[in-house]
This record gives C-alpha cells, sequence and structure tokens, in this order.
C-alpha cells in the first residue's frame, strides 16, 4: 500500500479499494474464462454448448439489444463475441493486476454501460434464470458504479504493478539525471576567484 505523507487516504481505506478493485477484476476474469472454455461439460456430464451473445440478447429488453440482434444477423457475431470475450480477459487482468489501471476501469465502465443499456430491468419482477428482483437497479448497474470509484479514486497509486513501474521510472530517472548532470562551478566560486586575479598587489 502506498503510505506517502501526500496519500490523503488510510490504510483501511487503500485496503477496501484495492479489495474491491480485485474482486472486480476476478469478476471479469472469471466471466471471460468461462466464455472462452465453452464447448464444456457441467460437473453433472451435461454437455455445454459454446458461449453466443445472440442468445443473450434475443431475451434481452434494453434498448440496444435490438441495435446488437442486427449486427448479429448481418454477420458480426464471431467479432461480437470475441470482443466480449476478450474485452473481459483484459479487464480482469487490468484490475487484478493494478496494470494500466486507470483504462481497464474505462473499458470495464464501457462494457458495463453497454451490458445495462441492453437489458435494463424495468418489469420489477423475478425473471427466468436470475436470481432476485430488480427494477432499474441491478447487479450490473452497481457494478459500474464500483468502477466509476476505483476510477475517481486513482487506486493505480495505492497499490499494483502501476505503482512499481512509476517508482522505478522515477529512480531511474533520478539516476539518469545524477550521471549526465554535467560538471558545474558555483557562481560564488567563480566570483571570488575574478575578484581574487583583478586584485592589485603590494
Amino acid at each position: 500500500m502506498n503510505s506517502t505523507p501526500h496519500n490523503p487516504l488510510s490504510i483501511t481505506q487503500q485496503v477496501a479499494l484495492v479489495s474491491l478493485r480485485t474482486v472486480v477484476g476476478w469478476h471479469f476474469l472469471y466471466e471471460a474464462y468461462y466464455k472462452l472454455a465453452l464447448p464444456g461439460w457441467s460437473s453433472s456430464g451435461v454437455p455445454l454448448p459454446r458461449w453466443s451473445s445472440a442468445a443473450y440478447l434475443k431475451g434481452a429488453p434494453g434498448p440496444l439489444a435490438g441495435l446488437f440482434l442486427r449486427l448479429i444477423e448481418s454477420g458480426w457475431a464471431g467479432w461480437i463475441d470475441n470482443t466480449v470475450k476478450f474485452g473481459l480477459l483484459l479487464i480482469g487482468f487490468s484490475l487484478i493486476l493494478g496494470l494500466f489501471t486507470r483504462t481497464g476501469c474505462i473499458g470495464a465502465i464501457v462494457m458495463l454501460t453497454l451490458f445495462y443499456l441492453t437489458s435494463i430491468p424495468l418489469s420489477g419482477v423475478q425473471q427466468p434464470g436470475s436470481e432476485g428482483a430488480y427494477l432499474i437497479v441491478n447487479k450490473t448497474l452497481i457494478e459500474g458504479l464500483a468502477v466509476c470509484t476505483l476510477l475517481a479514486f486513482r487506486t493505480e497509486k495505492i497499490a499494483g504493478l502501476d505503482l512499481l513501474l512509476k517508482s522505478r521510472t522515477r529512480r531511474e530517472s533520478a539516476v539518469q539525471a545524477r550521471v549526465t548532470a554535467p560538471a558545474s562551478t558555483p557562481a560564488t566560486a567563480i566570483a571570488a576567484d575574478s575578484v581574487h586575479l583583478s586584485r592589485p598587489r603590494d
């Protein structure tokens, strides 16, 4: 954790933020792993088909669902599926490792916004396959606001590879500056030498 004096957050606050970033990253990473691992088999031996966004979008009530369905019907299915899977993968690694954290947070916000707008919960009753009832606010919206919090609090400055890389770059820059700095004579010494040379001898 970053315990430098200019950091206004307490250790408890920093641990909470980094923990939140880690669990959100794990959620993205496992979602990517699951989609990439299909087709496969369940623990009970039931075959699982290859994941496709088309199945999700066909029942999605959000305003963007129709747009993405038309793209899939136009032959964009493979591109959309791969973008979702590898986007989730990269964002998951970014947030867990704290590497390119701000880019990872922005990517997460973009993806969560698209997911939310394709399936905004407006019925207020439990839907088939869901574990709860939602009205406007669902897990996707909450996770999106959590990532906005991570972005606002600049968690890349608290812990992660971004912090280590920044510290290493600063040390290397300081060493390089010391090595390449030209030797210079202080101005006061030059002035003193000039006075001594110009003083008339008795």
